[in-house]
């Protein structure tokens, strides 16, 4: 199982939760490095293809924020937070990296048949997928 230490110790993001509000939100208002993205990049199953589509960014821009080491801003650190809870969350749930990678590129029913992680670009997909993980974890399936 992959562990997830999103970011960068030196940064306090060790315990990554959604239930720590105030961490989060100095987080956001900050703005999340490239340096520190790539850190969770490197551990997540996602190219940096996929982070584009996720972000609302070009590839150019990608290229763009790595070659300048930019800090994403307030919106995109957000979304980069929302996947990390919910890879985090995923993990929990199927205890092995390689079950949650695979059942998010496996079509789901209880998910409009689609791929999971192909809701990862807006903030209703990725509650979509919490509740799914939610209903899994306890056993109630659809």
């Amino acid at each position: 199982m992959k562990r997830l230490d999103l970011f960068e110790p030196h940064i306090a993001y060790g315990a990554l939760d959604d239930r720590n509000a105030f961490s989060l939100i100095k987080i956001l208002k900050d703005g999340i490095g490239f340096s520190v993205f790539m850190n969770f990049v490197n551990r997540s199953p996602f190219s940096l293809t996929e982070w584009s589509d996720f972000l609302h960014l070009s590839e150019r821009t990608m290229q763009r924020y790595k070659k300048e080491m930019r800090v994403f801003d307030a919106p995109q650190s957000e979304r980069i937070l929302e996947i990390a809870i919910l890879y985090k969350k995923g993990l929990e749930v199927f205890g092995d990296s390689n079950k949650f990678d695979s059942w998010l590129e496996t079509n789901n029913l209880a998910l409009g048949n689609i791929k999971p992680k192909q809701l990862f670009d807006n903030s209703f997909g990725i509650n979509l997928i919490k509740d799914e993980l939610t209903r899994i974890e306890y056993g109630v399936l659809a």
